[in-house]
């Protein structure tokens, strides 16, 4: 599953032929989430609240571009790198 983007600790990876709603899977430390692109509502899993803010921030600066990866994903093709949170 390719690593679209990392900051601080926290990795974000897109599946290939995945699922809807369109999504993330994001980890920190021992902590697994999966979090909707559109809306960033936790579709499962759980975040310390300080990383679950920083992923939400992402999230809203990188929309168009997660709708990208997600896209480029389901077509099967390798998602390109988001920027990271700085």
């Amino acid at each position: 599953m390719p690593i679209v983007s990392s900051f601080f600790g926290i990795v974000v990876r897109v599946f290939h032929d995945h699922h809807q709603p369109a999504h993330v899977h994001v980890e920190y430390a021992e902590h697994n989430a999966i979090v909707e692109i559109e809306t960033g509502r936790l579709l499962a899993g759980r975040l310390p609240a300080r990383a679950a803010r920083m992923v939400e921030e992402w999230r809203g600066l990188s929309l168009a571009d997660l709708r990208r990866c997600w896209n480029e994903a389901q077509a099967g093709k390798m998602p390109r790198r988001i920027k990271p949170l700085k």
